[in-house]
């Protein structure tokens, strides 16, 4: 009679959590299923650059991944099915990297490209180096587009640049080329280590945030800066985050010329001699921080150097009340055409070659689907502009000859890396197809 008391007492309450437990799982994992079948049924199957590669066999499916990953709950990221981590939203990842950091397993490993699609990124030693000594590459043109990453790979490569300690009577100890973020935490820690250093970038101050359209929400995290210290952001606008950076600069006097582009770099003497549109520089080190996108991609039609072209979106308010032909099918496109198209009195036509806007994260595919429910956009899948005249556009749209009235074009068709310039200082580049 006691062993069966025991057994009431001790077994169902373990049976009921045991109960329990399973449920949840059972609720875990379909939920996660239907993350993973919806990515798929969209075509959402390409991550856009650093992301996990999950070996099951090493996986035993605690779940540390899936709690780690900043970008849930807000998007299903990493999952667990049949009792394994799985990358359930691959265009939702967005190359944290805090997944492989706690896996107890080591069941994770961070990787650029697929096997359908390579990423081509420049050969780099752990320290950022390249193939060629003294040459550094930091941020987004080594793969990384996560504001956080890139910061903090700006501050590391300065950081292996003082370690390394060359000098030269006469030169720069290093010049770093961007102030995007990569480019602006390399030259906080250029000041706080003390080197000679000077910072030129092509365009303004936050690269490709400064192109962001205005009120763009930037995605961040806290991150700690070398002088400045810990910055507490998490989500905050493009005009926000410029502020705090531009205060950063000024308070601490960095030395940064803007609208300088540089033309060539030669080694010669034992430096640098970079050439800029600006002047010539001497320097023991390069850091290039100059982003992934390059020069814009052309669509190579007639009619494409008409004024009312445009490559980027700053401010959607320009084209209240006109007619709009927006190109692409990534976020920037989705977003340009979903800003516009917000601001009602337009008439806006998002026009992407693909079947499906497999590059864009599903925030922005929202955005565009219920611009288009209400009626201020219209996406035109599987088309591509012919020609572009003074007031209209010509599009092929599913092998039918369209012409719709118009009066801009923004062309967000993404960039052209500068392989040729990477290639031209000996710097080697390969593609990457999922591999570290």
């Amino acid at each position: 009679m006691d062993s069966l008391w025991s057994l009431a007492l001790y077994g169902v309450p373990l049976a009921a959590i045991f109960t329990v437990y399973l449920w949840r799982q059972w609720r875990s994992d379909a939920r996660h299923r239907r993350a993973q079948e919806e990515s798929i049924a969209a075509g959402m199957t390409e991550p856009a650059s650093l992301h996990p590669l999950i070996d099951a066999s090493k996986c035993l499916g605690c779940g540390a991944c899936v709690k780690a990953c900043p970008e849930q709950p807000h998007h299903e990221v990493i999952g667990l099915i049949d009792g394994k981590a799985v990358l359930v939203g691959p265009s939702e990842c967005i190359g944290h990297g805090a997944c492989k950091v706690v896996c107890p397993f080591d069941a994770i490993t961070l990787v650029f490209g697929t096997e359908r699609r390579g990423l081509d990124i420049p050969v780099l030693k752990p320290n950022f180096e390249s193939n060629v000594p003294n040459i550094y590459v930091a941020g987004e043109l080594g793969g990384m587009g996560l504001i956080k990453n890139a910061l903090m790979q700006g501050q590391q490569a300065l950081e292996a640049i003082a370690k390394a300690g060359v000098k030269r009577p006469g030169a720069l100890d290093v010049l770093i080329v961007g102030a995007g973020p990569a480019g602006l935490a390399a030259s906080l820690a250029a000041k706080k280590l003390g080197l000679a250093y000077q910072t030129v970038e092509q365009d303004s101050l936050g690269g490709a945030v400064f192109q962001y359209p205005r009120g763009k929400l930037v995605m961040t995290a806290p991150v700690e800066l070398p002088i400045v210290g810990k910055v507490h952001f998490r989500n905050t606008s493009k005009e926000t985050l410029l502020k705090f950076w531009i205060d950063a600069c000024k308070s601490n006097g960095l030395n940064i010329r803007y609208r300088e582009r540089v033309e060539a770099i030669e080694s010669k003497d034992g430096a640098f001699h970079v050439r800029t549109t600006g002047q010539q520089y001497v320097a023991c080190a390069v850091l290039l921080a100059i982003g992934r996108r390059g020069t814009p991609r052309k669509l190579g039609v007639p009619g494409e150097e008409l004024p009312k072209v445009v490559y980027r979106l700053i401010d959607p308010e320009q084209y209240r009340g006109r007619r709009v032909v927006v190109v692409g099918g990534g976020d920037s496109a989705l977003e340009a055409a979903a800003s516009v198209a917000e601001l009602g009195e337009t008439s806006v036509i998002l026009s992407y070659r693909g079947e499906a806007f497999q590059r864009a994260k599903q925030r922005n595919r929202q955005r565009v689907e219920d611009a288009s429910s209400k009626g201020q956009l219209k996406v035109l899948l599987n088309s591509q502009v012919r020609e572009i005249r003074p007031d209209e556009v010509l599009l092929k749209n599913s092998g039918q000859e369209l012409k719709v009235s118009n009066d801009a074009v923004i062309v967000s068709a993404g960039g052209i890396l500068p392989n040729d310039f990477l290639r031209s200082i000996g710097i080697e580049v390969e593609t990457k197809y999922g591999t570290a």
